[in-house]
């Protein structure tokens, strides 16, 4: 080879990486579109990306032309026309996905659908949840005319008789038994009378993004079966083909749970073989996540890499036993190809979900790289793992499980995963070698999860070094051939129970998990690049420079308000109330949100990751009543914040008074944190011995520091509200949250006109059904002239004394196309 010709066989090398980064950054920029463009647009990009590609390619073929762009000149255009390529495709591809979201006129409205049960059905306590691929529509009352068009696949719940923990939208409570859902199995066609609105999630500074969930899988509409007695029967029309690994999925689960009498430990194995996460008892996460192996716990990225690497060296070990086979594949080679092959069929079989369909089309391009002789430095090929990636699914960069597989991936290829089968000859050397990539993805991730999720298990390297190979090497095999041998069930439940009082033990161990606040971008980038240089296989003087890189992450302290002011952050948390008030050095929880099923709450989907990011300890949680939208996620944050002290109106026989002793709060309480003054308003000693409802003892909290106020009205009423104005002789405040989520029984004109608010929050959950905010409160405020943020189209609220006069919307902060916008 000619110098020339190398050297252009560089600078093209160079330009291509160039190219591959441009696409990672274009597809970036279009997933912060707050609103999307015309299909027509993205398509001039997408081609106007691709024309200059090929016209650089071809500028750098041989015979080299009399004139060459310069190198740095030839990666800028790389990257520009990367770029436009990535954001077009992105952008091209969403406006498609678009296009299938539900009409709004459709929310609410009684509609029949016969669909296909697309995956296996969710069954527990409160009823059954599945996936309908709707095949046909019509109004539920065939007087309304034309077929409505609804969405190709939505999420359903058919729920039973006692539904007072299931958040639900309006209609639900109307709902009456009808119909088996246990009867309901995947690949059957069924006609269905249901109600569907479009999919509204909750969103909270670094909280999940539960609309872009759904946005990747498809789903564009949620809602609920209809069984009252006015409502069409559901009807099981047949069993069709459709489906037939989700039905086989379903077998194996209902197998598992008939076979293993302890439901707790057959869900773990459900988990490992089925990929039902669901299965697995939330008291279990909680142990899994606090020794760091929740990761093996259920079908992520790493789980599917880990079992090609270990599909690889069986297939591989087999191979050699073959001189016929030998002969014609060489063993590297058919390892390779059957650890990527046997991996699709596993992550096919556990439900095929977005985290394992990324990791196979990361495992397949690097294993195309290697069996075509394609020697790329592993950077290039990484890259190009995450290009072909993000073009599949352009959303993944959103999400945090694509971070963690592309690191896991990168680490194993960068120290040997896939090397040629020399380096690992001999059994003794391959076992070194399975554990040694544990150990490096185990150091290498530690720093990643702290960044993702603010909380890393100081007890999980010595979890992990236990818990990867037992689980890997005896309780995965035991469950997985259990399919074949259910006797093999039994002994994979009385290992996944050995395991199981371990991590308990380590889990008990003070400082079990380590917390920090949610570092900025750039302190994040320079935490992953430490743990991936310590990880690294490299001069241990340049191994431990990462040290330095992972310092501004562990020192780093969320900023709080200067001394003398305060912040009030409103989460949002559906139909309910949660208000974090910070001040220089001290927290206060103002309720703690709703139950939302048996096995979910505020607390641990919202509020405990809210409270993780900020890195807060609260000194204090006022529950401002016993009502369940209230203290539902009570018992969680209680359990990660053992220091708060508790004030209240519950009575002393509440279960809650068990978990942590509550103070009563009555009139006259106060306190003052850092110049900051907090009175309790009411009720009073005498109301707790004549109320006839919880709302009336709402513990009413003003916030002020001589600039700004702020009124914590809980869920008082009219009455109430009449006897605070006669009983407080100045009750003005900048801000007000609505008393009863904006409830027409409250928010009197009487009591309006005394607060005299700039600004008041309204706690509600989309389209819940008791109409909160009340359409005549909503005029009683506005006649007020005063600002009303509802959590429905704002999110999360952030309001600081130093600005009274402004609000942050969540919502409008950190706006995305595929977020819902009320019509």
């Amino acid at each position: 080879m000619t110098p020339a010709r190398a050297s252009g066989g560089a600078v093209a090398a160079s330009w291509a990486f160039a190219a591959l980064g441009g696409s990672l950054l274009g597809a970036a920029l279009q997933l912060h579109q707050p609103r999307l463009w015309s299909a027509g647009a993205y398509a001039v990009l997408l081609f106007a990306g691709l024309a200059g590609l090929g016209g650089l390619t071809r500028r750098w073929r041989p015979p080299p032309r009399a004139w060459r762009m310069p190198a740095g000149l030839a990666m800028a255009v790389a990257l520009a026309c990367g770029a436009l390529a990535g954001g077009g495709l992105a952008g091209w591809r969403a406006v498609a996905y678009a296009q299938g979201a539900l009409d709004p006129a459709l929310e609410g409205r009684d509609l029949q659908v016969v669909g296909v049960v697309a995956q296996m059905p969710q069954r527990n306590e409160g009823g059954t949840r599945f996936r309908l691929d709707v095949e046909s529509a019509r109004w539920a009352d065939e007087r309304l005319g034309s077929a409505p068009r609804v969405p190709a696949r939505i999420a359903l719940g058919w729920y039973r008789d006692d539904t007072s923990l299931w958040g639900r939208a309006p209609e639900n409570r109307a709902a009456a038994t009808g119909g088996d859902a246990a009867a309901l199995h995947a690949g059957e066609r069924w006609r269905l009378t249901v109600r569907l609105k479009a999919p509204h999630g909750n969103l909270n500074p670094h909280g999940f993004d539960n609309e872009l969930w759904l946005w990747e899988q498809g789903v564009h509409a949620s809602g609920y079966v209809r069984t009252g007695a006015r409502d069409a029967a559901p009807a099981h029309l047949q069993s069709t083909w459709l489906h037939p690994v989700e039905r086989a999925r379903e077998a194996v689960r209902d197998a598992v749970f008939e076979r293993v009498a302890d439901a707790r430990q057959a869900g773990v194995i459900a988990a490992l073989v089925t990929g039902d996460q669901s299965a697995i008892d939330r008291s279990d996460w909680d142990v899994f996540r606090a020794t760091g192996v929740a990761h093996l716990m259920s079908i992520s990225g790493l789980h599917i890499t880990m079992f090609a690497w270990l599909a690889a060296h069986a297939v591989g070990a087999l191979w050699r036993r073959s001189a016929w086979l030998m002969l014609r594949v060489p063993a590297p080679q058919a390892a390779l190809a059957g650890g990527v092959l046997l991996a699709g069929l596993y992550a096919l079989f556990s439900g095929w979900g977005v985290p394992s369909q990324r990791t196979v089309w990361m495992l397949a391009t690097a294993a195309l790289l290697r069996l075509t002789g394609r020697r790329w430095p592993w950077p290039h090929v990484w890259l190009l793992i995450a290009a072909v990636v993000v073009a599949v699914d352009p959303w993944a960069l959103m999400q945090a499980g694509f971070w963690l597989s592309f690191v896991a991936v990168g680490i194993l290829f960068a120290t040997g995963f896939m090397r040629p089968s020399e380096e690992a000859a001999g059994k003794s050397a391959r076992r070194l070698a399975f554990f040694r990539e544990q150990w490096v993805i185990t150091l290498a991730l530690t720093p990643l999860s702290l960044l993702l999720f603010q909380q890393v298990s100081v007890v999980g390297l010595l979890a992990n070094a236990m818990a990867i190979p037992w689980v890997t090497l005896v309780v995965t095999p035991l469950a997985m051939l259990g399919a074949m041998a259910p006797p093999l069930w039994e002994l994979a439940a009385w290992a996944v129970q050995l395991l199981a009082l371990l991590l308990r033990w380590l889990a008990a161990l003070p400082y079990a998990t380590l917390s920090m606040a949610a570092p900025p971008v750039w302190m994040a980038a320079c935490g992953v690049a430490g743990g991936v240089l310590l990880a690294m296989r490299l001069p241990g003087s340049l191994r431990t420079l990462g040290l330095p890189l992972l310092l501004p992450v562990l020192l780093w302290h969320a900023p709080r308000p200067a001394a003398g002011q305060f912040e009030l952050l409103a989460a949002d948390i559906g139909q309910g109330n949660a208000v974090l008030v910070r001040t220089a050095t001290h927290s206060l929880l103002y309720d703690a949100g709703p139950r939302y099923s048996l096995e979910s709450d505020a607390g641990h989907r919202v509020l405990v990751p809210l409270l993780r990011a900020f890195d807060e300890r609260l000194d204090m949680l006022v529950l401002s009543h016993r009502d369940s939208d209230h203290t539902g996620g009570a018992p969680a944050v209680l359990a990660m914040q053992p220091q708060a002290a508790l004030l209240s109106s519950i009575e002393a026989t509440r279960p809650l008074q068990s978990v942590r002793p509550a103070r009563r709060c009555e009139a006259g309480q106060r306190w003052t944190w850092d110049g900051v003054d907090f009175e309790i308003l009411r009720p009073a000693a005498g109301d707790y011995l004549s109320f006839t409802k919880p709302n009336a003892v709402s513990c009413v909290l003003r916030i002020a520091n001589g600039r700004a106020t702020v009124l914590l009205a809980g869920d008082i009423e009219r009455l109430q509200e009449a006897a605070l104005v006669s009983r407080t002789p100045d009750l003005r405040a900048d801000v007000l949250l609505a008393p009863h989520h904006g409830s027409k029984t409250s928010s009197s004109a009487l009591f309006l006109e005394a607060v005299r608010p700039r600004i008041a929050l309204v706690q509600a959950g989309y389209r819940n059904r008791f109409g909160h905010p009340a359409p005549e409160v909503v005029e009683r405020y506005a006649a007020q002239g005063v600002q009303l943020v509802e959590s429905v189209p704002c999110g999360a609220a952030l309001w600081r004394s130093r600005e009274p006069a402004e609000v942050g919307c969540e919502r409008e902060r950190n706006a995305r196309y595929w977020h819902h916008r009320l019509p």
